[in-house]
């Protein structure tokens, strides 16, 4: 069985799948990614010293947002209610990193991994943003899908 493109239709432009007809059940995604610095910025950020302000607030913060405000980033995302938005930051001294996970919820016809995916990913350009005066070398890296639950195609674990 081949698998098709759901995104676009039989002549190849771009189409908003209709969910229609799909029934609502609970589903919830988990997303992980990374920001790696130099090991000054990090106790920077561990010590509350960034002239922004608390760095990881702010970036709890603009996660949650991104996640609201996905259907407006990704063109073919629907409006989805979101049920829940956790975020979580790990400190990395070792790595110089900050780890970052996102796990985001709804119970709906559609799934919730792209509002995961984008709270991470505006998270670390988040951290980035606060502390770019002092490091422009970070690097956001290993943004990805770690687990999803729900939906017709069920459970899905990367790590």
């Amino acid at each position: 069985m081949e698998e098709k493109l759901t995104h676009i239709d039989e002549n190849g432009r771009p189409r908003m799948v209709n969910v229609g007809e799909k029934a609502d059940t609970k589903r919830i995604a988990v997303a992980k990614g990374s920001i790696y610095m130099a090991p000054e910025t990090l106790k920077r950020i561990e010590e509350g010293s960034i002239a922004k302000g608390d760095v990881l607030s702010v970036a709890q913060t603009a996660g949650i947002m991104a996640a609201k405000n996905t259907a407006s980033n990704i063109p073919m995302c629907h409006n989805i209610f979101i049920t829940g938005v956790d975020m979580d930051f790990q400190l990395d001294e070792e790595k110089s990193a900050v780890h970052i996970e996102a796990q985001a919820s709804t119970i709906g016809k559609t799934g919730i991994e792209m509002e995961s995916l984008n709270a991470v990913a505006i998270a670390a350009l988040t951290i980035y943003d606060m502390c770019k005066a002092i490091d422009r070398g970070m690097r956001i890296t290993d943004i990805r899908l770690v687990r999803k639950e729900g939906g017709k195609s069920g459970v899905f674990i990367a790590e």
